[in-house]
């Protein structure tokens, strides 16, 4: 059975000492030879090893030492020995040490009665306390504020022993420690007191506290942590007597220490749910988010604000601007939980402010150079675009100022202004003129390759007058640059001044090997990494003077871009054939536009590129060509109207699923028909603060609204009881399986079903997988008939599916063997790590194509009809589909969507499902699972395997 350790220490096996060198450097009169000596003997003795000749050396020549190294050394060589025998029954020789003790209590230097009252804490032996105890007593009143610090220590443990031991030495101990904390000065010995009041004489500790209320503010900040604790133990188990200590604790809010003021925050929102002390709670952490300056107390007090922001959103929306401030940290991690909690705080009153803000954070990334700017003015892009949406009025305010970033080295963050103009253009059709005459004006600055065509997107739908229409023909041109793209005569010239496009592609073409999928589910041809790669190298200085964007992106071999180009030319043309009384002057557009477009077709099967121009870049480029010298009616409104309709469908729905999910989040459990009510102005307000009044109406309402009724209910709890041996064996178990975030709880309850004792009976558990048991074992005596109840608790440290197995061992008085009951295994189960969660298309994708770890698993179920095979899937995998359900509707014998979690460590888990019914009616396809960790991929494949037949 293992020992219970108290110290541990690093011992290098590589030299063991032998136990004659350490005897004989012991005997020696060379003190620093007994050290070294001393350290090697605890340090074997630490490892396992017995060294019983060692402890009558120890007596004789240790023992009598006046030096204090070696003193302390032998205070930790006594603490790790055994001083019982098998029986438990202190050994004989034990007694030797005891007068060494006494008289090292009473020693004149200060340094050798501190270390031993200390030593006395880790004595659990009450022979060896006893005789002891008076000398312990005369301690508490050393005039040395060290001696009596640690006599408090040794009192409160030697009180604290297991059964009646302690009580019986140290009957007093509460009245003596009271006696000591009213006349202490010290404050470690005054902290020491009290804690020792809290633990084992709680009446005694709140009288204290409270007769002292007024002072509280003054104590040391060791002290008042102490007062904190015991007003959360004593509301904790009586919740009616809070009303007393509220007051002490916003007396300490103004306490100089930053750790106290943050307990009392903690405890604040712990105990009441009055708006004065939620407020004052917010108030405070806001304040310490401004003070600390290590990142990691910022992070933890975020944390704290964004749970006060879901338990007391309208008390927060008042600290919004406060919260802010913490943008002005460079720390990427602190900026991105600062955003968060402020997009979801944020109000028609308060939004413009917010929103001021942000444009000043902007401009700030402009002026101030940091490593991380790119990614920094990405997110505040994200945020004002959050902003925006959800308060239009305010879209104009910082549109024009985002427009200067589409040029933005930071492809990504580009990517996200020009998304949030291209939304914005739509649902403000008052900012139209505006956008489309700045976004003409700044389309030259524009190097990525996404960014362009959806800026060319944006040009070909929103340019309507006359005067657009002809400055969206003419910028492109100008971006184009001279036609033909290369020459006959010159293409040696040519492709010397093209080499470097060329350089650019190839080393494009070798770093986009991973596929893409698209937002519905297929996979693309041209891969995102390659985009990055194509549109970051090709910087070129933004001047009108300069190559245009657009052609040194064709003549790279982004024939895409060509084909955009193509589709947003022959969109202008259209609609200038609409609003141009001129007929010859439409033609002579349109015959330009025809140019360019053969110009790129002749490009792309030219051999002056390494590669030649796609079939699906060249098959819409002979589209449009085609449309414009064949133009009907009903093409015509296709091209003009129904793209730009299923663009406003789009968002019309992605709005309508933002509200019905606020809708759900807002739904609120109600309270039972028979539960008591309490009327407010009915309540006694004798001798109650206002604080106390909000408190009490603060409970009332939580009541009434079923708020303290949150917990699982029972036939759930009884889902989580399995069952460990069978009814017919001598002993019975069965587990209750809580999970936790970070640990998983076992109560397994244990049944004797035999006539006989059951001795030294012990569960033992192994696990498997990322989890670790964290109690060792102890033995139990089982009477007949008789149960017990054994807890055990597990880490755990990824999300992985886990199997947790083991067995009961026990001893009867008959059996001289031990009898063992095999245990079985308990599957401890991913789902109850991951949680649907939300990204962004864009962020999907660039995940998908960074992860490493891909599960594919092949479709394989009962299951005939695809949609209720893939509601299936999201119910049996606990994920979110990112697939629109607009994306889903009608009956095509195909499906495919993209599901999303994450887990509660921060993994992410992508799902693709991409499923075909047969001619014979069953699916077939695959399940492709990628995430970053190998753990969660196998884990999550194994759970869709064994449930995708249709099982439950």
């Amino acid at each position: 059975m293992e020992k219970s350790c108290s110290l541990l220490i690093h011992f290098d096996k590589g030299s063991p000492a032998m136990a004659n060198e350490i005897k004989e450097a012991l005997e020696g009169n060379d003190v620093d030879a007994k050290v070294d000596a001393l350290k090697k003997a605890i340090m074997l003795l630490l490892n396992g090893e017995t060294l019983p000749q060692l402890f009558i050396t120890i007596v004789r020549y240790v023992l009598p030492s006046e030096d204090h190294t070696v003193q302390k050394l032998l205070l930790l060589y006594l603490e790790i020995i055994d001083k019982t025998d098998a029986r438990g029954r202190v050994l004989p020789e034990m007694i030797l040490i005891c007068q060494n003790l006494r008289n090292n209590l009473q020693h004149p230097n200060e340094y050798i009665r501190g270390v031993t009252l200390r030593f006395l804490c880790r004595l659990s032996e009450p022979e060896i306390l006893e005789p002891l105890v008076p000398s312990v007593l005369a301690n508490l009143d050393h005039r040395h504020p060290f001696i009596r610090r640690h006599a408090l220590l040794a009192v409160a443990a030697i009180y604290r022993l297991p059964g009646q031991a302690g009580e019986q030495l140290l009957p007093d101990a509460p009245e003596l420690v009271e006696k000591a904390l009213a006349s202490e000065q010290d404050l470690s010995a005054r902290r020491n007191a009290f804690l020792m009041l809290a633990s084992c004489a709680q009446p005694r500790a709140v009288a204290h506290l409270l007769s002292h209320a007024d002072h509280v503010p003054d104590w040391g900040d060791l002290l008042q942590m102490a007062a904190l604790d015991l007003i959360r133990k004593v509301c904790r188990s009586n919740p009616a007597e809070k009303g007393k200590y509220i007051k002490i604790i916003i007396s300490l809010l103004s306490s100089p220490s930053a750790a106290v003021v943050y307990e009392c925050a903690n405890t604040l929102v712990a105990m009441s749910s009055a708006p004065t002390a939620i407020r004052a709670a917010a108030n405070t952490y806001c304040q310490l988010l401004l003070t600390q300056s290590d990142n990691n107390v910022k992070l933890i007090v975020l944390d704290r604000l964004n749970e006060l922001k879901s338990s007391h959103r309208e008390i927060m929306m008042e600290m919004i601007m406060d919260v802010l401030r913490a943008l002005s940290s460079p720390n990427l991690d602190i900026s991105r939980k600062t955003l968060d909690i402020a997009l979801e705080l944020i109000t028609s009153k308060n939004v413009d402010e917010v929103v001021l803000t942000l444009k000043k954070e902007v401009v700030k990334t402009q002026t101030i150079e940091l490593e991380k700017n790119g990614e920094y003015r990405q997110m505040l892009v994200q945020a004002i675009h959050s902003c925006a949406i959800k308060f239009p009025e305010v879209a104009s305010t910082v549109v024009h100022l985002l427009m200067d970033f589409l040029g933005d080295t930071n492809v990504a963050s580009a990517l996200d202004v020009v998304l949030f103009v291209k939304e914005i253009i739509e649902t403000n059709p008052k900012l139209r003129v505006s956008i489309i005459t700045r976004l003409l004006d700044t389309f030259y600055q524009i190097r990525a390759a996404r960014v362009c065509t959806c800026a060319l997107w944006v040009i070909g739908e929103y340019c309507l007058s006359l005067s657009e229409v002809e400055s969206g023909i003419a910028t492109i041109k100008q971006c184009l640059g001279d036609l033909p793209f290369y020459t006959t005569t010159e293409e040696g010239e040519v492709t010397d001044g093209s080499k470097r496009p060329q350089q650019v592609n190839s080393s494009a073409t070798i770093s986009s090997r991973r596929p893409v999928v698209l937002a519905d589910g297929t996979y693309a041809t041209q891969s995102a990494a390659s985009e990055t790669a194509l549109s970051a190298p090709i910087v070129l200085p933004g001047s009108l003077g300069s190559p245009g964007n657009l052609r040194s992106l064709i003549l790279s071999g982004d024939f895409f871009v060509g084909a955009v180009v193509a589709c947003t030319l022959t969109k202008l043309v259209l609609r200038l054939e609409e609003v141009q009384p001129s007929k010859s002057e439409a033609n002579k557009a349109c015959t330009g536009v025809l140019l360019i477009m053969t110009s790129m077709l002749q490009l792309g099967q030219s051999s002056f590129l390494p590669h030649p121009i796609d079939n699906d870049s060249f098959d819409r480029i002979v589209l449009c060509i085609r449309l414009l010298c064949n133009t009907g009616d009903e093409v015509r409104k296709i091209w003009l109207q129904s793209c730009r309709q299923s663009f406003t469908k789009m968002l019309a729905e992605k709005q309508f699923r933002e509200t019905e999910e606020i809708k759900a989040k807002a739904q609120i459990s109600h309270a039972q028909p028979d539960d008591l009510i309490d009327f407010y102005h009915l309540k006694s307000r004798k001798g109650m603060s206002q604080l106390e009044l909000e408190d009490e109406v603060q409970d009332d309402l939580k009541r009434a609204t079923g708020e303290f009724m949150k917990d699982g209910d029972d036939a759930n709890k009884l889902n989580r009881i399995l069952q460990l041996t069978g009814f017919s064996d001598p002993v019975y178990a069965e587990a209750y399986v809580t999970v936790h975030h970070y640990d998983i709880v076992l109560d397994v309850t244990v049944i004797n079903r035999t006539k006989e004792t059951l001795q030294n009976l012990c569960l033992e558990l192994a696990t498997m997988g990322d989890l670790k048991l964290v109690d060792r074992p102890q033995n139990y005596t089982l009477a007949p008939e008789s149960s017990k109840q054994i807890r055990a608790n597990i880490k755990v440290s990824s999300t992985e599916t886990g199997v947790i197995f083991g067995n009961i061992v026990y001893e009867t008085s008959n059996v001289l063997e031990r009898t063992v009951v095999v245990l079985s295994d308990i599957h401890i189960d991913i789902m109850d790590y991951i949680s649907p969660a939300t990204c962004a298309d864009v962020t999907f994708r660039n995940m998908w194509a960074e992860f490493e770890w891909e599960n594919k698993v092949a479709v394989n179920t009962v299951i005939q009809d695809e949609k209720e095979f893939f509601n299936h899937i999201i119910k049996s995998t606990n994920m979110k589909c990112l697939t629109p359900p607009s994306a889903l509707d009608g009956e095509c014998g195909f499906l495919a969507a993209n599901l999303y979690a994450k887990s509660v460590f921060g993994e992410d888990a992508l799902v693709n499902v991409s499923v075909e019914k047969q001619a014979d009616g069953k699916l077939s396809g695959y399940i492709r699972i990628r995430s970053k960790t190998q753990g969660i991929a196998l884990s999550l494949g194994d759970k869709i395997t064994l449930k995708q037949k249709g099982g439950n």
